[in-house]
């Protein structure tokens, strides 16, 4: 009886050191978790502001080249201004989504969301050979994160550019509804991606740009994966169609009632 009753106290403590050591690593994996969320955001941040970068370096560059053009001066500094105050809104939402926060969702123009980023691009894309076409009804609205949905497109839009690149090619962008989403898709003629690829494409860190497809700053394997997470936290979905050499098409479907407005 004495025999048994030891055996119970020694699984007993047991139990108890092996219950103490999966509260251990539960923490040390919280800890783990939340620096893998920081590096992920770091990537992101490094990401998106290299996009904003990228573009005003070359307009700031054009505008020493030519110190006589005040109205060159002009739109370089305005479009300075825009593009820092994006960066610090970027800056706030990507941390916000890293830890796990939400954002208020509002009523948007998608018009507008496409013009904005547009003009924040601060390239004419008529200059690489780029034809671009939009199609987006006046009145279409959707309920989203602006600033996210802007970013989401200005990755799509700059990945079309690149595809297309040397040769030019027609980016078309559109946006129509259906009974319960609004769908924005964006299109290019540029070189396709490879059928073993298209599993992987929103992947985080997979890429298709290697040797000397993959320019300095490019190809890093964050910014399709980021718009995907950015989709999913607005109850949405984004697809890609593509072939060799016909180019690629992005499909965003975004919910006309946002998640927490369903029943």
């Amino acid at each position: 009886m004495t025999s048994i009753i030891e055996k119970r106290l020694s699984l007993h403590q047991c139990l108890a050191q092996r219950e103490q050591e999966n509260d251990a690593l539960r923490s040390q994996n919280l800890q783990l978790q939340a620096l893998a969320t920081l590096g992920s955001a770091t990537c992101m941040i490094a990401h998106e502001i290299n996009n904003l970068l990228t573009p005003l370096t070359t307009y700031a560059a054009l505008a020493v080249q030519n110190p006589d053009d005040a109205e060159l001066a002009k739109k370089v500094l305005d479009k300075t201004v825009r593009n820092c105050q994006r960066a610090s809104k970027i800056m706030q939402s990507v941390l916000a989504m890293a830890n796990g926060q939400k954002h208020q969702r509002e009523e948007t123009c998608v018009k507008t969301l496409v013009e904005q980023v547009f003009a924040c691009l601060c390239r004419d894309l008529s200059k690489d050979g780029i034809t671009v076409q939009t199609h987006v009804p006046d009145d279409l609205r959707v309920a989203c994160v602006p600033v996210q949905i802007e970013q989401v497109l200005m990755n799509l839009i700059l990945n079309a550019r690149e595809a297309m690149l040397p040769g030019g090619g027609v980016l078309k962008l559109t946006a129509a509804t259906d009974a319960a989403h609004v769908v924005i898709v964006v299109s290019d003629t540029g070189r396709g991606i490879p059928t073993e690829h298209l599993a992987s494409i929103f992947r985080p860190f997979f890429t298709t740009k290697v040797g000397k497809e993959r320019p300095a700053g490019s190809g890093t394997g964050i910014g399709l994966a980021f718009c995907r997470r950015i989709v999913d936290a607005h109850g949405g979905e984004i697809s890609v169609a593509s072939q060799v050499s016909q180019g690629s098409a992005f499909t965003i479907r975004l919910p006309r009632n946002p998640p927490h407005d369903r029943p």
